[in-house]
């Protein structure tokens, strides 16, 4: 089901004329959308709100119908059984003769509670946590989607630029390949010069070859969330000209997907618990009943014969009420409070744990932030001396004072700060939005990186 919305992803794009162009937006949208996780959970969810409606039905009377006919034997005796379901009660006077006869019995019941202590409200209201637990799943599930598909994105980005940074790599040795070839052709330069610029072509090109499998790689793992559509070209958006905003946005654990989760969690276990305080008490059961009966047997013990019996011939109605008291049940339901007990104490817990993680993520990612800022700020020294360094290389090399190998360092020194460059922006866009899923919402990310 993922693939219909990477078709409407890219006719959409090219609707409003930015053809095969994927915005951090769209595949975010189209995640959140789509995943089948979030399927499972919004499943899940229906599944708790359809427990509210049968939890509800304990409100509604309870009405059995019966209709029986049997052909046996009718001997009766004097004497007592306890409540089993094995033996069948006769009615009659004693009696052992193995002739049969037809019986037939029909009727109906009615039971209805006219209150039980609280018991079936708090059976709603649990059925009502569950939901509610269900849904804040889904939010969770969705969110975490969209931070998957966030990341993935950006992991996209960086091994596109880790890729044109290489190619650029490879451009820089092959014109240096031909300014040594001039010179080895000139017998200016021995040939080992020209052998050892071509060793570092190959390995220039190897590294591009690299390159490109981790795009192919990203964009693999980008296709499990937003389908086809991750072959469509990413929208950077600023973030390889910008840097997100200096400010800093403060910790709120307690609005954050997962901890909603938990508190709907420990939601659920209290309610739980809640019902089970309103189990042990008298049930009460207002009864109603209709009824008909037929035999083929007099009371002198004699058999009509034929099909006498089969029709219900003689009725009964009656009205009551009905009290059961569970005395022993207490036993049972004080080790469930118990263990229930337990386990909202566990679940509270894990509330508090989930803060703590949440409050060291941030710390982290504020962390991870100040330092790819720094980094940021000196990746273009960094290559304006490498280039400079470069510079003076070849230019020594082309006036015999220095080695091939001058010229080999000084351009990998640049290759690799041109890397760093083209990555340090992305790290400070990443720890940012490391920062942004600690405080449990990615939007304001999407939305300083997409304008």
């Amino acid at each position: 089901m993922i693939r219909p919305i990477g078709v409407l992803l890219i006719a959409a794009s090219c609707a409003f004329g930015q053809s095969s162009r994927l915005t951090l937006q769209q595949a975010v949208d189209a995640a959140a959308q789509n995943y089948p996780s979030i399927r499972v959970s919004q499943e899940q969810m229906n599944a708790a709100a359809a427990g509210i409606r049968l939890a509800q039905t304990a409100y509604l009377p309870q009405v059995d119908g019966l209709a029986q006919a049997n052909r046996a034997t009718r001997n009766t005796y004097y004497g007592l059984l306890l409540p089993q379901g094995v033996i069948p009660g006769v009615d009659g006077v004693p009696s052992n003769n193995f002739g049969t006869v037809w019986d037939s019995g029909m009727g109906v019941l009615v039971t209805w509670q006219p209150f039980d202590f609280g018991l079936r409200k708090a059976n709603v209201a649990t059925a009502t946590a569950v939901r509610d637990h269900a849904e804040a799943t889904v939010g969770r599930t969705r969110y975490d989607i969209t931070v998957a598909t966030a990341d993935v994105y950006l992991t996209v980005l960086a091994a596109q630029q880790a890729a044109e940074a290489a190619r650029a790599s490879v451009e820089s040795w092959q014109i240096l390949l031909r300014s040594v070839h001039a010179l080895v052709d000139s017998e200016l330069r021995p040939g080992a010069d020209e052998s050892r610029v071509r060793s570092e072509l190959a390995q220039a090109q190897a590294q591009v070859a690299k390159a490109e499998q981790a795009i192919d790689v990203a964009r693999a793992n980008l296709s499990e969330f937003v389908g086809p559509a991750s072959a469509m070209e990413l929208d950077t958006g600023k973030m390889l000209e910008q840097l997100p905003p200096d400010a800093l946005p403060s910790l709120n654990s307690g609005s954050h997907p997962a901890s909603l989760e938990q508190t709907a969690a420990v939601a659920e276990q209290k309610a739980r618990l809640d019902a089970l305080g309103h189990v042990n008490y008298p049930r009460f059961a207002v009864q109603g009943l209709a009824s008909a009966r037929g035999t083929g047997l007099e009371s002198n013990g004699e058999r009509l014969g034929a099909l006498n019996g089969l029709a219900p011939t003689t009725e009964n109605f009656g009205l009551g009420l009905t009290v059961t008291f569970p005395f022993m049940d207490r036993y049972a339901i004080r080790e469930q409070q118990a263990a229930q007990s337990a386990n909202l104490r566990a679940a509270q817990a894990q509330s508090q744990v989930i803060a703590t993680k949440l409050e060291a993520q941030y710390n982290a990612a504020a962390a991870s932030l100040a330092g790819a800022r720094r980094v940021a700020a000196i990746t273009p020294t960094e290559i304006a001396s490498a280039q400079a360094t470069l510079d003076q290389a070849t230019a020594r090399y082309q006036s015999g004072l220095a080695t091939i190998d001058d010229v080999a360092q000084a351009q990998r020194l640049l290759v690799a700060s041109r890397i760093d460059d083209a990555l340090a922006r992305l790290s400070v866009w990443r720890a940012r939005l490391e920062l942004e899923t600690a405080r449990g919402d990615i939007q304001p990310f999407i939305t300083e990186a997409s304008r």
